[in-house]
């Protein structure tokens, strides 16, 4: 893919985002390529290629972005986990010079959708009086499937299944998958089991209507209802921007220590 118009969007509230950003700038500009830098609360479309530097949450909130450009983002991690990130401050230009010979590939991770809300990696569901579980009743397709007693609802991507899913209890899936998952937060019952459907289908929560509850959207997004909410397949994609090298089963193992005795884990 030919690439001309180059962005990279920082987060200036954190550390060293602006320190990195100039560094990243200095690097492409070294090698004859002009990018524009973008806060993350100025964002734009008009590009071939975004670089992103932060963490998890500002990569989610720029892959949303520009998702509906079809742009693909690529993250440079300045967070605790970094999850959806390839390259660190450390190898910043060993990267750039990757992508510039064409040696990444572009994947595409499906999203969701409720009403103008979009998650790149869950919705959650939850009654606005935290001290307390809420009932919720699960539609698939509009049928109903079980009630819920529960402090909420989780409805993730498979992208999203190594992040707030995984803490609850839910499995993780491989990004490839055509899939949602659906886990119920400190569920009050032994047989609630997280599911996981095919992405072509529509979930409906339903709620007491005589509570306000909120929907999030990637930990970033809030909107509050009173009866029900639904949730399906985004008509977009993330296009996320990998490193030849990557593959997802050993990240796995880097980042989350995945199977590893506690005597490895440093």
């Amino acid at each position: 893919m030919e690439m001309k118009n180059f962005a990279i969007c920082y987060n200036q509230e954190i550390s060293h985002s602006v320190e990195v950003k100039e560094r990243l700038l200095s690097i492409l500009k070294n090698k004859g390529i002009n990018a524009l830098a973008l806060d993350i609360d100025g964002l734009k479309g008009g590009f071939d290629f975004v670089f992103v530097i932060g963490g998890d949450g500002t990569i989610l909130k720029t892959a949303r972005f520009y998702a509906k450009y079809q742009t693909p983002v690529f993250g440079i991690n300045l967070g605790r986990l970094g999850f959806l990130s390839q390259a660190s401050k450390e190898n910043i230009e060993k990267a750039v010079d990757e992508i510039l010979k064409g040696k990444f590939v572009v994947q595409d991770r499906i999203m969701l959708e409720s009403g103008e809300f979009t998650a790149l990696n869950d919705f959650v569901v939850k009654g606005c009086d935290m001290g307390r579980t809420s009932r919720f009743s699960l539609k698939i397709n509009g049928k109903y499937v079980c009630d819920y007693l529960a402090d909420g609802i989780i409805v993730s991507t498979p992208t999203g299944s190594t992040a707030y899913g995984l803490s609850a209890g839910g499995p993780v899936l491989a990004p490839s998958l055509k899939a949602f998952v659906i886990v119920p937060i400190c569920p009050h019952t032994l047989t609630a089991r997280p599911v996981v459907i095919p992405d072509c289908e529509k979930i409906t929560v339903c709620t007491d209507v005589k509570n306000k509850y909120v929907l999030t959207a990637d930990g970033q997004e809030f909107y509050e209802f009173d009866s029900e909410i639904d949730i399906a397949k985004s008509k977009f994609c993330a296009k996320l921007a990998l490193l030849e090298d990557s593959e997802f089963y050993s990240v796995l193992t880097n980042k989350l220590h995945w199977a590893m005795p506690p005597a490895y884990i440093k």
